[in-house]
């Protein structure tokens, strides 16, 4: 049988039983159309007939497409959880995928900004309108906090606790984590959530933190938007992208002596390798200061 005949049935799985987002699954269910188109036109229309070999050559034509080996990864990591769940299920006796290795992947040392663009960045957000009172409480709180912008944006008013100095915050997998916020960013918050969460809130009782001009929950883009719009006016020439703030908030902690496992349970990185990645970065900002203050640099 092709494969698409499963297809609702895992995407249901990982969704109920795994509780990957929505982006997730919708990645996974692109990915897997490419893979059974493929082997459709392929010899092996029977997702449950299809072999090791049939497998590599899926992954040599998406190279020979011009993939990205990330993407390439990517799109094996959703086939091998596919062929798992059909041996899983009793619907397939044997998971094709056994041997195939994942292709080498060099981890790319993320962009960061230094404490210095950080504070400009964070500067450019002034004023007492609600606009800046509020995009400089999202500011402060990514910097200080490191989540990632799906999950900022899904905060509750009840994630918060500025008291005592926290945020609760659900990331991937509807895993649960705690993280504490500095004084800066409990600041910002509660002039936000005294004065300029109230008037957007326009006398509805919404739950969401972070508020949108209608009064709606806002969105990940508009969240992406807030800080390249800062990010220019501090003249910062860097590419700043949706996760900028995150490297850095990770990158500055190890970088003044934070403990990696710490690092990893903020970030909520569910594999302490994911999080060396950040030491890389240390290693090259050491390689750049040696290169221009050493006399035989």
């Amino acid at each position: 049988m092709s494969g698409y005949i499963f297809l609702e049935e895992f995407i249901n799985y990982l969704a109920v039983e795994r509780g990957l987002s929505n982006n997730t699954l919708m990645a996974y269910r692109r990915d897997l159309a490419r893979y059974f188109l493929f082997m459709n036109e392929k010899k092996s229309k029977d997702a449950r007939a299809i072999e090791r070999k049939d497998i590599t050559d899926f992954m040599q034509d998406q190279k020979g497409r011009g993939l990205s080996t990330t993407s390439i990864c990517r799109s094996l990591s959703a086939i091998k959880m596919f062929h798992r769940f059909l041996v899983r299920e009793g619907l397939a006796k044997t998971d094709p995928t056994n041997l195939v290795d994942m292709p080498k992947l060099w981890k790319r040392i993320p962009d960061v900004l230094s404490v210095q663009e950080i504070e400009a960045v964070l500067g450019a957000a002034k004023g007492g309108h609600w606009r800046a009172v509020r995009d400089r409480a999202i500011l402060e709180l990514f910097y200080a906090s490191g989540m990632r912008v799906s999950e900022l944006v899904n905060l509750k008013l009840g994630s918060i606790n500025l008291e005592v100095g926290y945020v609760r915050c659900i990331g991937k997998g509807r895993k649960e984590r705690i993280i504490p916020v500095g004084k800066r960013a409990r600041e910002a918050l509660g002039k936000y959530c005294a004065a300029a969460r109230q008037k957007l809130n326009k006398g509805s009782v919404s739950p969401d933190l972070f508020l949108s001009r209608l009064g709606k929950k806002m969105s990940r883009q508009s969240a992406w938007k807030i800080i390249r719009h800062y990010a220019r006016k501090a003249n910062i020439k860097k590419v700043i992208k949706p996760h900028t703030l995150r490297h850095s908030f990770a990158t500055h902690l190890l970088e003044h002596g934070a403990d990696m496992r710490s690092v990893q349970e903020m970030l909520g990185h569910s594999d302490i390798s994911t999080t060396q990645i950040y030491t890389h970065v240390d290693k090259e900002r050491l390689k750049a200061v040696h290169k221009q203050f050493h006399p035989r640099g």
